[in-house]
């Protein structure tokens, strides 16, 4: 293992010393503008210095100059400089200094100069901190939540293979038995698929787990996670005729990660510590939490099983459209638990004894849950990432199969607005069911088993299940929704029919014999005027001056950072003394190329992008930017403020040099996040902005910042 950093060292026989040899990772939850203005510091003040530095930007078009193992051996001490979970265990034996990209962009000196004599990182311990992290804007995420969305985003994947294996078996396999519910031929091809898919959906709950202990207790805790989550979720170790689902999983989840925390803590001879990431925590955190479970935890969860099953024998006589709700609610807590699973099982028994109108109510009440959730991704798109619609069409898929389990991701995420969701629709639509006498002949429940021929009373069964998902749809959507507003603290903005005053000045623009029109985007190489003076259409400056041959060459140099930014993107003076009113304003110049469909929404959107994280870079600057369709294409605008304006900058400077960036939903490529990463690292050079500063009108702005590539 290479020696810790320490004095520089000399060459032989009396040589210059050589250069000292740090690296650095740059890394922000959003990654990108604070990204890569990190590592521009860090790399300007070790040239300062006469330091030798490479830098790993780990930023949305993802990990660039990575540092490779030659680096790390040769390295005298490393910095990470992130907001987010960066891997440190290749750094094991260097000294590390941890801090939050601010800290980078605002002190890179001071870092260096920490590093030199910062501690020696070990496999198992935290790496030291400057006590001063954070990106100095926006509302940081909390660890446990962090951690679930961990969980969340590897199951993911699981839960989507395995109910489209299932489901495609199940469809192109399988037939109904009134014995066995939707049956798959043993020692077919059919089978071998429904195996696999059975498969994904077994580990998917001990991925939960693991994964949300990983982010708590590292690498030591993802073992003792999946093995809980695995206990978890097998009912028969602890006497119980159903595991406990995700619910279980969540649980041995965050007890192995704070398990894990705390072992860390304990004081060891030496000699051991070694083995102590390796041996002693996996297997003392693993047994531990293992039987905690079974003894402790499992015991409840037979007793609930066993007596939610009596109590709903008691209830046959009862209302069937109250039992309907009941089995509606049971079937959608906890899709695959042992509530779930006691409504279920209770349903298909009773088919044994002719009582068929039982399962149908649990038929009609499974497959809402992830028709409900596929439903709401495509209802308020906005509200939900792009894995999340991905996975809604899944889920989607799923629901027609009666594969509840499709909406597990989307009640692990945000179970305190989904599960109740999921359980208003489930009642809705077993109770439907339970009125119209609706009845199931197998062990299953979704469209298929109408299909099929399985279900008696079949346009009642769809209906009952077409109310309930759009109960579920509609109340998620909107739970969510008023849940992301309370966290943002988002006042609503007010709809205008017609854009302010100074929006609407930067979307119409002279034509001719004075009439005004929108400007498209190719008006600068397509229709421009070749003679005259022709007045910018964003600041009412004069863009040029002379005749045709001058306004051509204007026109051809009218368009930078990839077509980008335009003379139409620009502008000399923002008119706005607020973020809000700023954000406007340039939405005004934005919409000026007619690419953008609309400006609300636009608006709204890089104002909830704001909320996350202020997008005020420090040294005068800020980027706010939108991932939205309410673009078409990729659109940058860039305008001075004289006064400055507030944007809960990093350094707490006023921002005078504003860009905005706006780009589809599906934009082709990274371009957009690469123009970013040039734009951010170009801005660190105090040249560079003293000439955007001083450029005199958009023709000038646009002459410098065609530096940039």
């Amino acid at each position: 293992m290479t020696s810790p950093a320490g004095p520089p060292p000399t060459g032989d026989g009396g040589d210059e010393p050589q250069r000292l040899k740090l690296l650095a990772v740059t890394a922000c939850p959003t990654g990108i503008a604070h990204t890569y203005m990190a590592a521009e510091k860090l790399s300007q003040a070790a040239e300062r210095l006469g330091i030798d530095m490479k830098v790993e930007t780990q930023g949305s078009i993802g990990a660039e100059n990575v540092l490779d193992d030659n680096d790390v051996r040769a390295a005298d001490g490393i910095i990470v400089a992130a907001d987010k979970d960066v891997d440190l265990g290749r750094f094991a034996g260097k000294r590390v200094i941890t801090v939050g990209v601010a800290e980078g962009i605002h002190h890179p000196e001071r870092l260096i100069e920490q590093v030199r004599s910062a501690p020696v990182h070990t496999a198992d311990g935290p790496a030291p901190t400057s006590g001063k992290g954070g990106s100095g804007g926006g509302k940081e995420r909390s660890l446990p939540y962090k951690a679930l969305m961990n969980g969340v985003s590897y199951m993911i994947p699981f839960v989507v293979v395995g109910g489209l294996l299932i489901a495609i078996s199940l469809s192109l396999g399988g037939h109904t038995d009134p014995s066995g519910g939707l049956v798959i031929p043993k020692d077919s091809f059919w089978m071998d698929v429904n195996n696999i898919g059975v498969i994904g959906f077994t580990l998917m709950v001990p991925i939960l787990s693991g994964y949300i202990a990983y982010a708590i207790g590292d690498r030591p805790a993802l073992v003792p996670g999946m093995i809980g989550g695995w206990i978890a979720n097998t009912g028969a170790l602890y006497d119980s005729k159903s595991g406990a689902g995700f619910i279980g999983a969540i649980v041995t989840g965050f007890l192995a990660g704070y398990l894990v925390l705390w072992i860390k803590k304990v004081k060891v001879p030496k000699f051991a510590q070694p083995i102590m990431p390796i041996i002693v925590i996996p297997i003392v955190a693993t047994t531990a939490l293992g039987l905690f479970f079974i003894y402790v935890i499992g015991k409840p969860i037979s007793w609930v099983f066993e007596h939610l099953t009596s109590w709903l024998s008691g209830m046959t006589g009862t209302s069937a459209v109250l039992l309907g709700a009941i089995l509606g609610l049971m079937i959608a807590f906890d899709m695959g638990g042992p509530v779930n699973k006691t409504a279920f099982l209770f349903g298909s028994g009773l088919i044994a004894t002719g009582n068929q109108t039982v399962m149908g109510m649990c038929a009609a009440a499974i497959p809402v849950m992830p028709l409900g959730q596929g439903v709401a991704t495509l209802i308020r798109r906005r509200l939900y990432t792009e894995q999340e619609r991905e996975t809604g069409l899944a889920s989607l898929f799923m629901g027609c199969f009666g594969i509840s389990e499709g909406a597990i991701p989307f009640a692990a995420a945000r179970p305190a607005q989904v599960i109740p969701a999921n359980m208003l629709g489930g009642a809705v639509a077993g109770a439907v069911a339970g009125l119209a006498g609706v009845s199931d002949a197998v062990p299953h429940g979704g469209p298929i088993v109408a299909v099929l021929g399985a279900v008696g009373g079949v346009p009642m069964f769809f209906v009952a299940v077409a109310i309930g998902t759009a109960v579920t749809a509609l109340t998620t959507v909107t739970l969510v929704d008023v849940s992301e507003r309370r966290r943002r603290g988002e006042v609503p903005i007010p709809s205008a029919r017609t854009p302010e005053p100074a929006l609407a000045a930067a979307v119409a623009v002279p034509g001719a014999g004075g009439a005004t029109g929108p400007v498209r985007a190719g008006l600068a190489k397509e229709s421009r005027p070749t003679a005259g003076a022709p007045v910018s259409p964003v600041s009412g400056e004069s863009a040029a001056a002379g005749t045709g041959s001058t306004a051509t060459a204007v026109a051809d140099e009218a368009e930078v950072l990839s077509g980008y930014v335009t003379e139409e993107t620009v502008k000399v003076r923002l008119a706005a003394e607020d973020k809000e009113s700023a954000i406007r304003e340039m939405a005004g110049l934005l919409a000026a190329t007619g690419k953008v469909r609309d400006v609300e929404e636009l608006v709204r959107t890089a104002l909830r992008r704001e909320e996350q994280g202020t997008t005020g870079l420090g040294e005068e600057i800020a980027i706010p930017h939108a991932k939205t369709d309410a673009v078409s294409t990729p659109v940058v605008a860039f305008a001075r403020s004289d006064a400055g304006i507030e944007w809960g900058s990093l350094d707490g400077t006023r921002a005078r040099l504003v860009f905005m960036i706006a780009v589809p939903e599906a934009a082709a490529g990274d371009e957009h996040l690469r123009i970013l990463a040039l734009l951010s690292r170009r801005l660190m050079d105090p040249a560079f902005r003293e000439r955007l500063t001083a450029a005199a009108d958009a023709r000038a702005i646009l002459a410098v910042l065609s530096e940039i590539e």
